[in-house]
């Protein structure tokens, strides 16, 4: 993989997350680490300076979240359609019950303050600058939270500067 600049990339950030999900993970090599997967969440630009920034959001039931809270960085590593299975065993299984990692057969990669995956084709590194938990009293829609919360477990948002981007081929640069 090599690291590039966000003005050189090219993609849609909807189909990237919505389409092709992504790979949230955090921990370290000494504590050890968790990855979840997610189809929710933004890239963009935020409180000035063009800082590229990525924003997730966790549920306050997943096992991720303990280490994404405890961690200064996560990472979210984009995969190849080839893992959609894998992606799709991630999402739905808790690594406090089974190393789930393993059982993908992802190799983990702890570097720049974080861990992912060598598989990966493309790693965005965040460090994160804002957590803060989503509120009833902010939703305009009641149906929103009926559809998306009727547990009221609502997720925690976080906001990461991205500090670094890898890739693995040209796919996602402009030529």
């Amino acid at each position: 993989m090599r690291e590039v600049n966000y003005k050189d990339m090219k993609f849609n950030p909807f189909n990237l997350l919505g389409k092709e999900w992504m790979l949230v993970s955090a921990g370290n090599e000494q504590d050890g680490c968790n990855t979840m997967t997610i189809s929710w969440g933004h890239l963009g630009c935020l409180w000035g300076n063009n800082d590229p920034t990525a924003v997730i959001y966790l549920r306050p039931s997943r096992y991720t979240k303990t280490f994404v809270d405890k961690e200064e960085y996560f990472t979210l590593c984009v995969m190849d359609k080839s893992f959609k299975k894998q992606m799709a065993y991630l999402g739905s299984v808790s690594g406090r019950d089974e190393d789930k990692i393993t059982k993908a057969g992802l190799t983990k990669v702890f570097a720049d303050n974080s861990v992912y995956f060598a598989e990966a084709k493309m790693v965005f590194i965040c460090k994160k600058v804002y957590a803060s938990p989503l509120q009833q009293s902010g939703f305009i829609s009641q149906e929103t939270i009926d559809k998306s919360y009727p547990e009221r477990d609502f997720h925690t948002m976080y906001v990461g500067k991205i500090e670094k981007i890898l890739v693995r081929d040209e796919e996602y640069l402009n030529k």
